[in-house]
């Protein structure tokens, strides 16, 4: 990794739906669906599922903060979630689909946790912001048809965005 790059970790739910609003804007050199905080080596897709690994699905964004700076990766990131909802995302329940942003270093924990007192401050949520903050840990790759999957599957990606309700979730909260 070059030395003007960094690393971004979110889980937001359902990492096909974390990784299309990051992929392809200036700065964003790539993104990667996987998983992240559990407790097993190379977990499998199945076994993460299962939610007897620890891990949450997440997105590890590699970006040129020249360009792409963290506090606007903060920004998209809170508007792809529900951060009130404390057991998933939207159709997805159980401890693999909960909100985190996993930091990398003092600076993203200091601007993480900015970020989530201005939205608990802003009011726009009647219930608490309960979305994580988390050190960081091994972050391990999804398997290779989990890798940009809207682009892979895009029918069903785009009947899975609408039909799990985060779509309209979207719209009606953060489309303003």
């Amino acid at each position: 990794m070059s030395k003007n790059y960094e690393l971004a970790t979110f889980a937001g739910g359902c990492f096909w739906c974390m990784v299309q609003p990051f992929d392809e804007l200036p700065g964003i050199i790539k993104v990667v669906s996987g998983y992240t905080g559990g407790h097993k080596d190379n977990p499998s897709y199945d076994e993460v599922c299962s939610n007897t690994t620890g891990h949450y699905e997440a997105v590890q964004i590699t970006y040129d903060p020249n360009i792409f700076p963290y506090d606007k990766l903060l920004e998209l990131f809170w508007q792809q979630i529900d951060p009130t909802d404390a057991h998933g995302q939207f159709n997805d329940r159980g401890e693999s689909y909960k909100t985190a942003i996993f930091y990398h270093n003092k600076v993203q924990k200091h601007l993480a946790e900015e970020s989530k007192q201005k939205l608990e401050n802003s009011k726009k949520f009647q219930k608490p912001i309960v979305t994580e903050i988390k050190e960081a840990s091994v972050f391990y790759p999804a398997e290779e048809d989990h890798q940009h999957y809207y682009k892979k599957h895009s029918f069903h990606y785009n009947n899975y965005k609408e039909g799990s309700g985060r779509a309209q979730f979207i719209r009606e909260n953060w489309n303003d």
